[in-house]
């Protein structure tokens, strides 16, 4: 099976402030900064972690879960945010400890760094020893005596191999300089045998891995927060004021699941025939996809990524129920669009790029990205009579209609009578419609990785004019699965 690499960090952090010049590292000359305010911007340590870093399209930099909670920050401060992507964790620590910086986010809670205190945490997860589907079960600690173990230097998970009283003790290798998924990697291509990491950084993988699998978890979790200067109690207590609103108002609930909550819904199987699909099919269609981006301005990964959930890719793929075609048109929606060809793989796909940049346009501006790619996509398999019927019943139900977090616990309501026997449009699978989106943004997270952007011929000429096209912002995370319902 053909394995997945990520693109270099290089390629990664193109587009970003980083000391005024590309390299990692650190701000040599800067003294200490004063307090943010007025006249001095946030500056804020990102660490390049592909798990709280993601990459966004057209060369936009960085984003995820960490910028978009200190953007939040910097906000209720009423400051700018200037971040920094440093790739080492420990000059990360050194900057924070010499003034370069306000604060680091997140990183694993260590009450023994010296000069650093922690936030209240962030994110919670296990920390876990994985192998290769196809070896040996290893599933418990004592089976690691004087086994290898692949691990990130300085890592929770060091610290925790270390502590194991195991006799003979487990070899433990470990890296620097290397990003946690292609560490992971090397387990896939049976280049060492076992690799401890942490949960959040495993399900990433296993999306591009697919031959990883869980051997067990080790005892202790890992705690992600926020670290500041030891000295900085002024700035610590207004974080921890921070990270207590956004817990309870939601906002770390819906960032949690924008950025994590689709992972796991694809098991190793459909990510290996999605990636021998990628190889085998998709080269076949990438002009056409590429055309229907010029078109309608939307991200030609996103389209490939619901095409796939559509049809796998297939232009001959014909449901029981008459939709056809790459992008799995109806008869009646073909020809509101002009398609003299469902089964013409471009023609459908710029038809389908057509009717979802119309979807995202007939939404109403309460609905913001990326949610507004979600929800459009969502409405391109039930219709945008049965999305308002499900957004409808939200505020009754506790749930914001202009949030995906809180849709995608309404639409399955769609197919129990008490509530679809109130609405004009009668029963829907709303429950296929969130695992449609939920796969989409799973397969285009693969894509965005694998696949490079598409910069139209003519550089510099205007965009397409299409009704409020789709941003770069607005598609950057979404992903797809095998077999969705036909809209």
């Amino acid at each position: 099976m053909r394995q997945i690499i990520r693109p270099p960090l290089s390629a990664v952090l193109s587009g970003l402030w980083l000391c005024g010049t590309l390299l990692l590292g650190g701000c040599e000359g800067f003294g200490r900064l004063d307090p943010p305010g007025p006249g001095q911007a946030l500056v804020v340590g990102l660490p390049a972690d592909p798990v709280f870093q993601q990459v966004a399209p057209h060369s936009e930099g960085l984003d995820g879960i960490s910028r978009d909670l200190a953007k939040a920050f910097a906000d209720e401060l009423g400051v700018a945010l200037q971040p920094v992507v440093v790739a080492n964790p420990e000059r990360l620590r050194e900057m924070l400890r010499t003034g370069r910086i306000h604060l680091a986010a997140p990183l694993p809670v260590d009450d023994k760094t010296p000069g650093l205190t922690f936030s209240t945490p962030l994110h919670e997860t296990r920390q876990l020893i994985v192998q290769h589907d196809s070896a040996l079960p290893v599933t418990e600690p004592a089976r690691l005596a004087s086994r290898e173990i692949l691990v990130l230097a300085g890592s929770p998970q060091e610290a925790a191999l270390r502590s194991l009283t195991i006799e003979p003790p487990p070899t433990i290798v470990t890296r620097r300089g290397i990003d946690p998924l292609p560490l992971l990697g090397q387990v896939a291509k049976n280049r060492h045998l076992l690799a401890a990491t942490d949960e959040m950084h495993f399900d990433v993988a296993t999306n591009f891995y697919p031959d990883l699998v869980l051997a067990f978890a080790l005892p202790e979790l890992v705690r992600y927060a926020w670290a500041v200067a030891a000295d900085n109690t002024e700035l610590r207590g207004r974080i921890d004021r921070f990270v207590a609103r956004v817990k309870t108002d939601g906002t770390l609930r819906r960032l949690n699941d924008r950025y994590f909550g689709h992972v796991k819904r694809l098991d190793g199987r459909d990510i290996e025939v999605f990636l021998e699909h990628l190889r085998e099919r998709l080269p076949r269609f990438r002009q056409a996809f590429h055309e229907a981006q010029e078109i309608t301005g939307i991200d030609w990964r996103l389209l490939a990524a619901l095409a796939y959930q559509e049809s796998q890719w297939d232009p001959l793929a014909t449901s029981p129920t008459g939709v056809r075609g790459m992008m799995m048109l109806t008869e009646e929606t073909a020809d509101r669009l002009g398609v003299a060809n469902r089964l013409d793989a471009p023609e459908s796909i710029r038809a389908g790029a057509r009717y979802l940049a119309q979807l995202m346009d007939a939404l109403p501006d309460s609905i913001k990205p990326p949610d507004r790619l979600w929800f459009a996509l969502a409405a391109y398999n039930l219709g945008m009579g049965h999305l308002n019927g499900g957004r409808h019943f939200a505020p009754g139900l506790k749930r914001d209609p202009d949030h995906w977090a809180d849709m995608k616990e309404v639409l399955p309501l769609l197919a129990r009578p008490e509530y679809y026997e109130r609405l004009k449009s009668g029963r829907a699978r709303g429950g296929e419609a969130v695992i449609m989106v939920e796969n989409i943004r799973n397969y285009f997270d693969v894509l965005v990785r694998l696949e490079p952007i598409h910069t139209p011929p003519s550089l510099g000429a205007p965009p397409p004019k299409t009704p409020r096209r789709l941003a770069a912002k607005t598609a950057q995370r979404a992903k797809a699965s095998t077999s969705s319902p036909p809209m």
